[in-house]
């Protein structure tokens, strides 16, 4: 029902503005008279203009409320003054002019033109009394029915503000949330693009590797060509597994081709170790301390740069020999990756032959489980990479 009157004054505004300003003159005029009779007969004429001056100025209360205050509390005080009650009836035209007010104006000015408006129609009620009513009646009557539209009108604005904070922090949320998840995207993204990287450039570089000794030796020993040439399907086909659980990260989680295989970590770094080995780089491996079970995050971000690492010395050092150092604190672990002699890797950023960004993809590697990577160069030769790591991100 309430739903209904509403949709009715929404589309006819003007109908409902018309009946809404005849009740408040039938009640400011016809009926304040017949309130007043019961004390004594009173002329007609000057109540019922002033109630439709007041009520034709009401049509004006949301350009000019101020206006409209001030004019039908006027009309209010000329009918008392010819001897009408004081009553709610002849109070409506001021009580909604005094509610429009306090819905668009300052609290400060509503406070200023309320006070106004009650003093004047109490002057007005204890002047113009003939009937010897109590002076409460006369006093505390007209300011309870002044002060209740004021504020009334002041609560609804509060209420309307506060609706609009909302609306505006609903808004702002929304559009956070979206930013959010584009920034998540992207970090996917990004963290994807580096695990291709990582698998394409590491299994690559060991193919290549193996297949130039191959060719090497396919003639002198045939034999041990053979067993490169094993080793080299068995690099090829690794990395054939490792694009497809990286690229089926992309999968839908309800997609049954979804790759079950778990991301490498340090526990594989023998078979790491052995695929260099039949590349031609011989890569000795040490720990120190106790070693620690790593986070997944952490794990697979020392695999990975371990393995990026290696990958740059078989590419760009020209040696045959590399060391691994892991050394486990109570919540740390350090990964040292060093060549003794022969070129340095190139440093972090694009290489001058292929623009590679291994380097800055170990840096960032590092960042992303919260620990550290440094890299130098050796006075004596060579190139080393230091990572400290986490045990748990």
């Amino acid at each position: 029902m309430l739903t209904t009157w509403r949709r009715y004054v929404q589309r006819h505004p003007k109908g409902t503005e018309a009946v809404f300003l005849m009740l408040l003159f039938a009640a400011a005029g016809p009926a304040s008279q017949v309130a007043s009779d019961s004390y004594g007969e009173l002329d007609w004429f000057p109540g019922y203009l002033t109630a439709a001056v007041a009520c034709l100025a009401l049509l004006w209360r949301h350009r000019y409320p101020r206006t409209v205050v001030a004019v039908t509390a006027v009309c209010a005080s000329a009918a008392g003054g010819v001897g009408y009650l004081i009553t709610p009836l002849l109070l409506a035209p001021v009580m909604v002019a005094l509610y429009q007010l306090a819905v668009r104006a300052s609290r400060t000015t509503t406070q200023g033109y309320c006070a106004g408006v009650i003093a004047l129609i109490v002057v007005t009620a204890v002047l113009s009394d003939k009937y010897g009513h109590p002076w409460a009646l006369k006093t505390m009557g007209p300011v309870f029915w002044l002060v209740v539209p004021a504020l009334t009108g002041a609560m609804v604005k509060t209420r309307r503000a506060y609706l609009e904070a909302v609306r505006a922090r609903a808004e702002h949320a929304e559009r956070t949330r979206e930013e959010e998840a584009r920034n998540r995207v992207a970090a996917e993204r990004v963290r994807i693009a580096r695990e291709l990287h990582d698998v394409v450039a590491h299994h690559l570089a060991l193919a290549n590797a193996q297949a130039g000794t191959a060719a090497h030796l396919v003639r002198n020993r045939p034999e041990q060509a053979a067993q490169i040439l094993d080793d080299l399907a068995g690099t090829t086909s690794s990395a054939l597994r490792e694009l497809k659980a990286t690229v089926g990260l992309l999968r839908r989680h309800d997609d049954p081709a979804a790759p079950l295989e778990p991301s490498p970590g340090l526990a594989r770094l023998p078979e790491l170790v052995a695929a260099f080995g039949t590349a031609g780089l011989d890569v000795e491996v040490t720990v120190e301390g106790e070693a620690r079970r790593l986070s997944p995050g952490v794990d697979l971000t020392a695999f990975r740069i371990v393995q990026e690492a290696l990958t740059n010395v078989a590419k760009h050092a020209g040696v045959d020999r590399a060391q691994v150092r892991l050394a486990y604190r109570s919540n740390l672990v350090t990964i040292t990756v060093r060549n003794d002699a022969g070129p340095t890797v190139p440093p972090p950023g694009p290489s001058a032959s292929g623009g590679g960004f291994g380097v800055m993809g170990m840096h960032e590697r590092a960042q992303s489980v919260g620990g550290t990577l440094r890299t130098h160069r050796r006075p004596e030769g060579g190139f080393t990479v230091v990572a400290e790591l986490p045990v748990n991100a």
